[in-house]
Order: C-alpha cells, then structure tokens, then sequence
C-alpha cells in the first residue's frame, strides 16, 4: 500500500473552538482532520465554506475528500506551548463601539509540527499525492487561519507500508475509542505521556458543524480493534 508522508509545521497555529469565550477565542491543542482536509482542499484548489450554495450539503473541499484516510503524529508529546495573543481589528465595522476597533484575544500555538500520512487507496488520494511530490498548490495552504502560514517539508511516498498484525502500541493520535490501554503486553512499558482531547473528525450533515471524538496520543502499552493500523517506518500508525 502507498503511503504519502511530509512534515507540517509553523511558527504558530490557530485552530478555533467552536465554544466562544466573552473574553478570548481558544485553540484545539492538535491540528484535527477537518482542518488538515481544508488544507489539503488549498492544496487541490477546492471551494471553502464561503463559496458554499444552498444546493450544497457540505463545502467543495470536504464533500471530495472526507474519505480519505489520514493519520497524524505530533512531535515531541503531542503538547504544543499555548500564548495569548491580543491585537485590534479596525476594519470599522467590526465593533459597535466608538471608532469601530475590536480587541481581539486568541489562544495560539507556538512551534507545532507533525509528521502526516495519507494512504494512496483512492482518485483524490492520487490527486493530492502528485500535487504534493511535485510541490504544486492553487491557495496557500494556511494552520487554521491566513495570519499562520503552512511550512511543507519532506514529502515522500513510502511504497512498503504494510498492516500490522499485533499492536501493543500505537505510535500517531487515534480514537480512545480503538483502543485499549489496559491490554497486557510482553513488552515492559514504562509510559511517560498521554495526551487527550476532544477534537473534530468530521462535519455534521444538518449543519456542518464539528463532530467531536476523544482522541488519545499516548506510548502507554495498549491493544486495538482498527482495521487500518499500518507498520510505516517501523512505526505502528493508525489512520482514520
């Protein structure tokens, strides 16, 4: 099975919760699929949500490729520093108050990066596949917003990625619900992080807002019932 791998990375990333705070916009702690499906949609040079119609139940970009299997696995523990930023919006008709300037805080993270797979199983898979090794891209892909640039590195693709057959760990994020950390394991596991948070997997038909699943990033001994674990580089990874 191909395998399409590169790194991602930026200075910062901003990944917007849907819950808004009277007093700052805060971040999801990992880049989630939706927003990595958005960048590849830049990449291909699909529609966004702003060019929606009303005969359309989901954005170009997510109707294409919401089938792709992607897998991610963030650098060091999967934690990324978070800041506080505040600057004004002036643009004159975003705030009601005199003058028209908007104070507005968010939560960004600082120095993210992640290695990214995407298996080669299907039409839109190839089309991203050769726009990536051949370093081609219509819009300039963006970590969750225009003031935070992409940086594409490393593209290759791994022709030897084969489905493991005993997972005793998992090596990229996942859904908690695939796993289970209790398993036995012959291997001695002395765990030194886990890292949990809810995150987007997909868009809801009615309205397309997020649909949130547990996700877990962990080197805690553990067993799985995904049928699309992968051993690429002598890592096990699991794609959703």
């Amino acid at each position: 099975m191909e395998i399409l791998k590169f790194t991602l990375s930026g200075k910062t990333a901003f990944f917007k919760k849907p819950d808004i705070n009277e007093y700052a916009y805060f971040t999801f702690g990992n880049i989630h699929k939706v927003a990595l499906l958005g960048i590849f949609g830049a990449i291909l040079g699909y529609d966004g949500y702003n060019q929606m119609t009303k005969e359309q139940t989901y954005p170009e970009f997510y109707q294409r490729l919401k089938g792709l299997k992607i897998a991610i696995v963030p650098s060091q523990t999967g934690y990324f520093m978070k800041k506080i930023h505040t600057f004004n919006n002036s643009v004159g008709y975003a705030s009601r108050e005199q003058g028209g300037n908007l104070i507005v805080r968010q939560q960004w993270l600082h120095d993210p990066k992640w290695e990214i797979y995407v298996l080669i199983d299907q039409e839109e898979a190839e089309k991203l596949k050769e726009a990536m090794i051949h370093h081609q891209c219509c819009y300039i892909p963006y970590l969750g917003s225009n003031d935070h640039y992409a940086d594409i590195d490393y593209v290759e693709v791994i022709d030897n990625g084969i489905k493991a057959e005993k997972v005793t760990r998992l090596d990229s994020l996942c859904k908690k619900s695939d796993v289970n950390l209790n398993a036995e394991s012959e291997e001695i596991s002395f765990p030194t992080f886990k890292y949990e948070e809810f995150l987007p997997t997909g868009l809801d038909v009615s309205c397309n807002q997020y649909v949130m699943e547990p996700m877990i990033y962990t080197d805690f001994a553990m067993a799985t019932t995904s049928d699309l674990v992968y051993c690429v580089d002598n890592k096990n990874i699991s794609f959703f």
